[in-house]
């Protein structure tokens, strides 16, 4: 090959590769993957935010809910094995992904329930199924307590708000320190948060590795004040689980080591409908790490609860 020749393949190795580190090829990969799964973007407003969130699919609808840190988009994954069955609803939180900030307001978890109602009705969701993993099950389970004729089936995945989830090593380290590997200074911090957060993290591109660290960076303040307002401002539901009237699917990962697993079978036996399902191998996010199997578990589950509804 003669230097032109060099010349011409160096400059495309370049040209592709800043196309593959670049903002923009992080938003075509995740349109790829939304469009995928089913999943269109939307946006609603609320008083004080806008909330972009994900639907597609058909049937009863099924709205579900980040953690802390995530968005919408944790959900991406899953939605392929659920849109037969339900219209798939995914929502940036207040704070979180694309949604709007406001430093000047509340967000311990009374707040975003009521935001989420917010959204619900703005939407003209009055009776449906509801997900939600880590804070975002934290969310969810005192929506439902607080809503109970809305909620027609809840699904907490490693969810916050039981006493003692917090008793992990991720998290007392905060306590004492003030420091977790929840809030991300740099790139390299951003890495082994997905590598705590996920037994067997899936491969992302390097765009969106990248895009998603710039933006946890960034949020760390935020972020930082939603953490605190979430501990000191949010009491555990132990003494609000018993009063969940819908039926309630608890999933697991036994390898999860942001919030501890042993709290589920303490949480199933404070929710009076409910089942609890342990999953070996798969840390805090099991509709990413797993998503087939998490999502036939819910399948399973919903249509036990109707035949039991039709059968009472």
């Amino acid at each position: 090959m003669g230097s032109i020749g060099w010349i011409l393949l160096s400059l495309l190795a370049v040209t592709v590769w800043a196309f593959a580190t670049s903002p923009s090829a992080a938003g075509a990969w995740l349109a790829l993957e939304r469009r995928r799964a089913g999943l269109r973007p939307r946006t609603a407003s609320i008083p004080g935010f806008t909330l972009p969130y994900l639907e597609g699919g058909r049937g009863e609808p099924l709205l579900l809910v980040h953690g802390f840190g995530g968005d919408k988009d944790n959900f991406t994954r899953i939605a392929p094995f659920l849109t037969h069955r339900f219209r798939v609803i995914a929502v940036d939180l207040p704070g979180f992904g694309a949604a709007s900030r406001d430093d000047t307001a509340s967000y311990d978890i009374a707040s975003q329930v009521e935001r989420l109602y917010r959204f619900a009705a703005q939407l003209g969701l009055t009776r449906f199924h509801l997900g939600g993993n880590s804070m975002g099950g934290f969310i969810a389970a005192r929506y439902a307590a607080s809503y109970p004729r809305e909620v027609r089936s809840l699904w907490l995945l490693d969810a916050a708000g039981c006493e003692g989830a917090f008793d992990t090593a991720a998290l007392r380290s905060y306590e004492q320190d003030g420091k977790t590997v929840l809030l991300v200074r740099t790139r390299a911090e951003f890495d082994v948060l997905l590598a705590t957060a996920m037994h067997r993290p899936p491969w992302l591109p390097r765009a969106l590795r990248q895009a998603l660290a710039l933006r946890a960076i960034a949020d760390r303040p935020l972020h930082e004040r939603i953490l605190r307002e979430i501990g000191a401002g949010s009491p555990s539901l132990d003494a609000v689980y018993p009063s969940i009237e819908a039926p309630t699917l608890i999933v697991w990962g036994r390898e999860d080591r942001i919030l501890n697993p042993a709290v589920a079978a303490r949480m199933q036996a404070l929710i009076p409908a409910s089942q609890c399902v342990l999953l070996d191998g798969i840390g805090h996010m099991p509709m990413v790490e797993c998503p087939r199997r998490a999502a036939a578990d819910l399948i399973a589950f919903i249509d036990a609860a109707d035949k039991g509804r039709a059968d009472g």
